[in-house]
């Protein structure tokens, strides 16, 4: 299920989903976030999404309408299912069109070109997280990759199947990516061209050129391409430039190491003529694709993204800050229970952990208990600012450790309009790697990345308080940090997880509430009266 919605600024959204599938599937219309750049879910977080965060799944044979406005935004977006792996099938793009004239280009936009990238799967999502949860061992992986759906030709039998986008010479294209794999972050190209970098998750950059881009699952990546290309390399017969995505690999769990290629495809007089191939090359993996362990690039292109800051639109990242908060990243090995078999490392079980808390949803909607001050002992609100314990975070020799960690529901509380920071630190239990963190909610900026162990005697001074990009998740780099800083003036109950789903169903996960500020104004609305019933 994939659609792309097209909204212009101003509005109010009303969106009627009515469930005839077996099953349960809550949506989340991509990254709902507060302020500027994103969905101005504003005091509407019952629109947000999360299973047993915001609302209880929608059941077969009901629906559920969601209700919000879309105020003083513009960008790429998306929206998906989030109930168990749903969202592998259940997404699409939601693209907001500007008011005023883009500022990033002073040629006129031919058109706008969606790329959506996804993964094929020969087998059913929830039943591969299914048995990953009961056996306690990894995830198998997908099958294939896709580019708006389609594999294309160097997988088995899917030549057929495969993207093509029809362009002419001599213009300039708007590419909308959307990286809506489960499992994997993603490098993407095009043969014998530059992209211009002008938007990342619906806020605009400082444009600036690359011959790829990484793209973590849950980001979008905005791209200006000039179709400048004259001479027509000689293995492009057809006009056809292969354009590429290949998983940029950080970890030492298995991987599908393929890669998808669709065609970029030039429009002229001669082609017109031609009688089209109906088998396309299989061997045309652009050369400036990167190789998938390649940290040097991913970290040199990350390190390029600022924000605009133009008197326009202005970077409003806090300069002070009322709340720190440290959150250490690791996947955990957890004791087999007694009379079981587990297919982890060492016989145990696979599980994932903030601050050594392993997030359990409950079986009812948090942000309904919140609103309503029901006392269900369904979660609490002692979520650890800080490490229990403080170790070498990058350095320890993981099996020598005990790696077990605590269960339960704990969420950060913080009072209306808080200057939050968040410095989430990678680990190296189990495997050293990159987690995509996402928050619900509100828009952030990423103040700070490294590598190693965050110092905060010393860190903190090199942060980019002037520009820094301005993100509804955050690549926190393979064996380091990124420290973020949010305006927590959206009242509600908001999820933050690894957008690597096995790592979300594995527990890493944490929940930030805002609680009302003074007045209506600052105040979550009231439920709708079709919310979902668990």
């Amino acid at each position: 299920m994939k659609s792309l919605s097209q909204q212009c600024r101003m509005m109010l959204l009303v969106i009627f989903i009515s469930i005839l599938l077996a099953g349960f599937v809550p949506f989340s219309f991509a990254s709902p976030v507060i302020r500027r750049f994103q969905f101005n879910q504003l005091r509407t977080g019952w629109a947000d999404g999360p299973a047993y965060i915001t609302q209880c799944p929608i059941r077969t044979g009901e629906s559920y309408t969601y209700k919000f406005s879309v105020i003083d935004q513009r960008g790429t977006l998306w929206w998906h299912a989030h109930y168990s792996w749903q969202r592998a099938s259940v997404h699409g793009a939601f693209i907001i069109y500007p008011r005023m004239p883009y500022p990033f280009s002073t040629f006129p936009i031919e058109a706008g070109i969606p790329l959506i990238f996804g993964e094929w799967w020969n087998g059913d999502v929830e039943e591969v997280e299914n048995e990953m949860l009961r056996s306690g061992g990894g995830p198998n992986n997908s099958d294939a990759y896709t580019i708006n759906g389609l594999p294309g030709p160097l997988y088995p039998c899917s030549s057929t199947d495969t993207f093509i986008s029809t362009v002419e010479r001599g213009k300039t294209y708007l590419l909308r990516v959307i990286n809506g794999a489960l499992n994997d972050e993603l490098f993407f190209a095009i043969a014998n061209h530059t992209l211009t970098v002008v938007e990342i998750d619906a806020a605009y950059t400082k444009p600036f050129n690359t011959t790829a881009i990484m793209i973590a699952p849950g980001q979008t990546t905005t791209l200006l391409l000039n179709t400048d290309q004259i001479q027509i390399p000689d293995h492009s017969s057809e006009f056809l430039f292969p354009m590429a995505i290949t998983p940029y690999v950080t970890s030492n769990f298995p991987f599908n190491n393929s890669t998808s290629i669709g065609f970029l495809r030039y429009k002229s007089r001669k082609m017109n003529k031609l009688k089209r191939q109906k088998k396309f090359p299989s061997n045309q993996i652009p050369e400036n694709l990167p190789d998938m362990k390649d940290t040097a690039f991913a970290t040199a292109f990350s390190s390029k993204l600022r924000s605009l800051n133009s008197s326009l639109y202005p970077c409003n990242v806090p300069k002070t800050v009322h709340k720190r908060v440290f959150v250490t990243i690791s996947l955990n090995l957890q004791n087999c229970p007694s009379g079981k078999t587990c297919k982890g490392l060492n016989g145990k079980r696979f599980f994932a952990s903030m601050n050594n808390q392993s997030f359990i949803r409950p079986d009812s909607s948090i942000l309904e208990s919140h609103y309503r001050k029901i006392d269900t002992n369904s979660y609490s609100t002692d979520f650890p600012e800080k490490p229990i314990r403080f170790f070498y975070y990058t350095g320890v020799n993981p099996l020598s450790r005990n790696m077990n960690t605590e269960f339960g529901t704990k969420l950060l509380a913080v009072p209306y309009g808080t200057n939050l920071e968040i410095v989430f630190q990678g680990t190296n239990f189990l495997s050293v790697e990159n987690h995509p963190i996402h928050v619900h909610g509100h828009n952030f900026f990423v103040v700070g990345r490294g590598f190693g162990n965050f110092n905060v005697g010393k860190d903190p001074a090199n942060y980019n308080l002037v520009d820094p990009p301005e993100r509804n998740t955050v690549a926190v780099p393979r064996g380091g940090w990124a420290a973020i800083r949010i305006k927590a003036d959206n009242p509600g109950v908001w999820f933050i997880h690894c957008h690597l789903e096995e790592h979300t169903s594995w527990g890493l996960a944490m929940g930030l509430i805002v609680r009302n500020g003074a007045g209506d104004s600052k105040s979550l609305l009231p439920p709708p009266d079709d919310l979902p019933l668990c």
